[in-house]
């Protein structure tokens, strides 16, 4: 890492390239944010795997490489630099704070997809606007082609998050109990995190970004349900002026009950497709079927969800046993702490 700007791109209908754009605001990380066709005309590297965002950083050689996920990338730039850092120094904390974040990227994502692809203002509004964000100054017959090829493609991979009739109730009961949730935690605290900001707060915040700002169907269902939520993502946008100090976290011997319900809402739908679709990726099975809050869920399995899974056990596992048993206490009784039995 140098002192020059870190260069990135990305998209702003990408949940993930918002999130690392507020990370590195907050962070007061200069950067440079590169839309469309910047990065290939500035012969910058393709990455292995084509996600957004895409940040473009020198290896140990000095060689300038393609990097994409953004929960690595948020804990390379904490040991990049040093100010302001969004990962707790307890380790409790941190790990309800990765367990969060690990939440809102691979849960409330499907929620996000789910909405802009299965109903039709949404459908037509993502049509409409993404090709455009790529793109700007393209002819209107060429933005109308690419919004309708672009929107038949997201359509047919709805199956790729786990969106199909069978789930649906699903995801959409769950993101209201998440509104509601945020709501109540944000009535106490302005961030998840304590009185700053953690990882955990820029994944939600990142899904947000589309579902309460974007996407009409659920963004009526947030100003109907919970206004402060909404306002709230406008905030983390840029908390550059937030002035964090160590005693802002929250504290592992008080860990509000707002949090306890995010966690319920964690056991209750998360945990159990998790855990379905590992059993799935073992059995080399070609569906993932389980039972979610109730109702039957249904989905091809996920290679990456299986990794997830495998890296917050994997964090569980680190833990000093003095650590371990206190998370396992904050745990206890949310449906969380089946992710951590060995099966």
């Amino acid at each position: 890492m140098t002192a020059r700007p870190v260069l990135l791109s990305g998209a702003p209908g990408s949940p993930y390239t918002r999130k690392m754009l507020a990370v590195l605001r907050y962070r007061l990380i200069p950067y440079r944010f590169l839309i469309g066709d910047a990065p290939a005309a500035l012969g910058l590297p393709k990455p292995k795997v084509q996600l957004l965002p895409t940040f473009y950083l020198p290896n140990d050689k000095g060689e300038m490489e393609a990097v994409v996920d953004s929960t690595p990338l948020i804990r390379r730039f904490e040991a990049a630099f040093s100010d302001r850092k969004i990962v707790p120094a307890d380790p409790v904390i941190e790990f309800l704070d990765y367990l969060l974040e690990d939440f809102a990227d691979e849960w409330l994502t499907k929620a996000m997809f789910h909405y802009r692809w299965h109903y039709k203002p949404d459908i037509d509004r993502a049509a409409a606007i993404l090709p455009r964000w790529r793109n700007v100054t393209q002819t209107e017959e060429e933005a109308l082609k690419m919004g309708g090829v672009f929107a038949d493609r997201q359509i047919k991979r709805l199956y790729v998050v786990g969106s199909n009739d069978v789930t649906a109730p699903v995801i959409e009961a769950s993101y209201l109990r998440i509104l509601d949730a945020l709501k109540a935690h944000l009535e106490t605290a302005p961030y998840l995190m304590g009185r700053r900001p953690g990882a955990s707060d820029f994944g939600f915040y990142g899904q947000l970004t589309q579902l309460t700002h974007f996407d009409p169907t659920p963004m009526d269902e947030t100003l109907r349900r919970a206004p402060r939520v909404f306002a709230w993502v406008d905030i983390v946008e840029d908390s550059s002026g937030v002035d964090p100090k160590e005693e802002d976290w929250i504290d592992r011997g008080a860990i509000p009950e707002t949090i306890k319900s995010l966690l319920n809402e964690v056991g209750r739908v998360y945990a159990p497709v998790m855990l379905a679709n590992a059993k799935a990726l073992m059995n080399d099975d070609d569906e993932v079927r389980t039972e979610v809050d109730g109702r039957e869920w249904v989905q091809q399995p996920f290679p990456y969800q299986g990794k997830c899974l495998a890296w917050l056990r994997e964090k569980h596992a680190a833990l000093s046993a003095a650590d371990r048993e206190a998370v396992d206490t904050i745990l206890a009784g949310t449906g969380c702490e089946a992710l951590f039995v060995e099966r």
